[in-house]
């Protein structure tokens, strides 16, 4: 005997080996033996075969007309043979009986199960509007199909206009343009943003690079909503004895420095480092604030900038030349024989910024040499002659902490490069970073973030530090408590001298004219106070997303890069060895990976072919042509690019 039965929702067929009351030992088609009990068996048979029966049965069921059979079922639930009598006439044989349970269960859309062998039609309107359904996911599939063979073909369907980037990047997974991509990249072998690339769908990777940082940080866009800023103090005093000059590169819009001095009587002289003050205007909590720490820092990238505030509110505190400006001023008092700090104030005040000077134009002129020799002329040459021999004093000073700290000297790279875009098109110009200029700004900014980090502290007013150690896991690090930065050689840094730019910058300098108004008291008058939960926060949070923005950055500079190799059809370049398989080349600021590159020493200089670059991937295949000579420098191991925006 041969059983149709039930088990796991699913319906099979089966020989009766033996019988033990009502459990049925049955062997299937397969060779699998299970037990059935006898609820669970819909049809006893005993011709034709198991295997036959459910052969004949699947065919049969094809020609059922589901229409006609839905129209004559009772209302209400009903046993699957009263129907099949009702259908096939008389009574129905095995075959029949078995096709047309296959038919009902295989359409849930036409008949619900409501038991073993029993069943019940879907109402009316419940099936009119699931038949809708079924022909528009038919149509979606046809429609799905000529997507795909489109794309197969190399052609961007027509739905896809506009929509590309945003499938690469944030797309609906449901929608039918999504999951045309995807099946039609594994057809083909490759990403769907490889596929895109190919057929004109994006016009470079350029472009998707940048919609998928947008996608992640920038969900909403970047453009910034109208806002006002909060009024000025009425009162703040003007320096009148203090004519300001920044230093900056050309394009730079965001100043946030900008430098003075004045000789004393004797051997003493009096240098200003003055920052813009956007915390006067903008207070915890309101628009612009919102928005800033949402963003949290400027993003740059080679020929883009997304500013953290709005251009009206950089307008208002950049420190533009011709004119007072809100800035928070540090005033040393030192002795240009020694070069020692005699004394140091902290002022909250407008001062006049008469000269932004450009790197572009000065680095050229102002030399080590042309300094040494005090006969050329350049703007503000008095000031600069007074700062150099004090920056080269801070300079050995943190040189001489590094040491204590078990720290070897700082080897700084001699160059930094200026990336141009033109379209597509990018222009990468190196720049001496040894320019005496570059080592004044950079030695004032140090100064004034560590010295500033310890004023915050003896007011016992907590503040965003960012601190290092010179070995160990973890190394840098954001807190809300001083601690050295051994790297830098200082024995605190909080990062102050860049508020229109970084967000830390910005709550620092709450925290500073908090101290400079209110003395003693300030550490229960500062938006912050001990311990804020919310100050951990904003630290944590700044530095997930400046290390993020910093990763994006060397993205879109490795990408132009290899653009320039590209573009400059530069198949052979000359490297450098940085360590095991990496070389730098010596044209651009790029490090690649170079396979079977062989054990060589760091610094050796090397001639390396380029025979595959993949712009989507940000990766180059290179091999090893020949050793060329052994370096007399030692490289360093950071990637010190410098973007123009």
């Amino acid at each position: 005997m041969n059983v149709f039965f039930e088990e796991s929702g699913g319906l099979k067929v089966g020989i009766v080996l033996n019988q033990q009351g009502d459990i049925f030992q049955v062997e299937l088609p397969s060779g699998r033996r299970s037990k059935v009990r006898r609820k669970d068996v819909l049809i006893e048979f005993n011709s034709p075969s198991a295997a036959d029966l459910i052969q004949q049965a699947n065919s049969a069921s094809k020609e059922i007309d589901l229409d006609f059979l839905w129209e004559i079922s009772p209302l209400d639930k009903f046993f699957f043979v009263d129907l099949a009598n009702e259908y096939f006439g008389g009574t129905p044989d095995p075959v029949q009986k078995s096709a047309l349970i296959l038919c009902m269960h295989s359409s849930p859309i036409y008949f619900r199960r409501r038991g073993r062998g029993e069943y019940q039609r879907a109402p009316e309107e419940q099936l009119k509007m699931a038949l809708i359904a079924l022909e528009r996911r038919r149509q979606q599939a046809l429609i799905q199909q000529q997507y795909e063979n489109e794309l197969k073909s190399g052609r961007l369907p027509a739905s896809f206009n506009g929509k590309v980037l945003s499938l690469l990047t944030r797309a609906d997974k449901n929608s039918i343009e999504y999951k045309v991509l995807e099946s039609a990249a594994l057809a083909l072998g490759k990403s769907a943003a490889q596929l895109m690339l190919d057929i004109g769908g994006i016009p470079s990777a350029r472009e998707f690079h940048e919609a998928r940082f947008l996608s992640e940080y920038f969900p909403n866009g970047t453009d910034f909503p109208a806002l006002n800023v909060g009024p000025l103090p009425e009162n703040l005093s003007k320096a009148i004895d203090v004519q300001a000059f920044s230093v900056d590169d050309v394009t730079t819009t965001e100043i946030d420095d900008a430098f003075s001095v004045k000789r004393l009587s004797g051997e003493r002289a009096r240098i200003g480092i003055h920052i813009a003050a956007p915390a006067l205007g903008i207070k915890g909590g309101d628009a612009v604030d919102v928005i800033a720490r949402a963003r949290l820092s400027t993003v740059y990238t080679p020929g883009k900038k997304i500013t953290m505030l709005p251009d009206d509110v950089v307008k208002t505190f950049t420190l533009q030349e011709g004119g007072f400006r809100p800035v928070v001023s540090l005033y040393l008092i030192i002795d240009t024989t020694t070069q020692d700090i005699i004394m140091s104030e902290t002022v909250v005040e407008r001062v006049y910024v008469l000269r932004n000077l450009r790197h572009n134009i000065l680095d050229e002129i102002i030399t080590e040499q042309t300094l040494l020799d005090g006969i050329q002329d350049y703007p503000y040459k008095d000031e600069i002659d007074m700062l150099w021999p004090f920056a080269k004093s801070l300079y050995e000073r943190r040189q001489r902490a590094r040491i204590g700290y078990g720290l070897r000297r700082e080897v700084p790279s001699n160059l930094d490069y200026n990336f141009h875009i033109y379209g597509e098109h990018v222009s990468i110009t190196p720049r001496r970073r040894d320019a005496p200029l570059n080592l004044i700004v950079a030695e004032l900014a140090i100064l004034a973030n560590s010295h500033w980090g310890a004023f915050l502290h003896d007011y016992g007013v907590p503040g965003i530090y960012r601190a290092q150690r010179a070995y160990g896991p973890h190394r840098t690090r954001m807190q809300t408590t001083p601690a050295p930065h051994e790297g830098l050689g200082v024995m605190q840094y909080a990062w102050t001298t860049s508020p229109l730019r970084r967000y830390v910058d910005l709550v620092n300098q709450w925290q500073l004219l908090a101290c400079v108004r209110h003395g003693i008291t300030a550490k229960l008058a500062a938006p912050f106070k001990p311990k804020d939960l919310e100050l951990y926060a904003i630290a944590r949070n700044f530095d997930e997303i400046y290390m993020a923005y910093a990763d994006h950055q060397r993205c879109m500079e490795h990408f132009w890069c290899l653009r320039w190799l590209k573009q400059e059809r530069r198949n052979r370049v000359v490297a450098t060895i940085v360590k095991d398989g990496v070389v730098r080349l010596e044209e651009v600021p790029l490090l690649l990976h170079v396979q079977g590159l062989g054990v060589h020493a760091r610094g050796v200089r090397v001639l390396i072919e380029v025979i595959a670059i993949d712009e989507l991937r940000v990766e180059a295949l290179c091999r090893l042509i020949k050793v060329i000579d052994v370096a007399q420098v030692t490289c360093s191991n950071e990637n010190n690019s410098k973007v123009i925006q």
